[in-house]
């Protein structure tokens, strides 16, 4: 592991978070990017700010960003609001609202990119 980044307490689904990182998982730090800057899903934003941030720290350790590829990306669940909605007959439907924490690590590459 070179550099990581986390993001924690993120108000999105980790289900809808993980369909999007099957995409980027074990790919280049640069074509991860392209990837998320090109895609149309609410998950990608908390990615890709994340994503920036661990190419950031591995520049400060003097690595460029052609050289890194992604080498772990989780999406972990994280404590889940509970509100309630009024529902018919003077009842109540409990409603979850989510949070994910995601966690990215970046690696050297071990053979040139394609």
């Amino acid at each position: 592991m070179i550099a990581k980044a986390e993001g924690k307490f993120l108000r999105i689904s980790p289900s809808k978070v993980r369909q999007v990182m099957a995409l980027i998982r074990n790919k280049g730090a640069l074509e991860a990017t392209n990837i998320l800057i090109n895609l149309n899903k609410r998950p990608k934003e908390y990615l890709l700010k994340i994503l920036k941030s661990a190419i950031a720290n591995a520049k400060v350790k003097g690595f460029t960003a052609e050289q890194l590829y992604l080498s772990k990306v989780i999406c972990n669940v994280g404590p889940t609001w509970k509100r309630y909605k009024a529902a018919a007959f003077g009842r109540a439907a409990p409603i979850k609202k989510r949070t994910a924490h995601i966690k990215i690590e970046l690696d050297l590459r071990s053979f040139p990119p394609k």
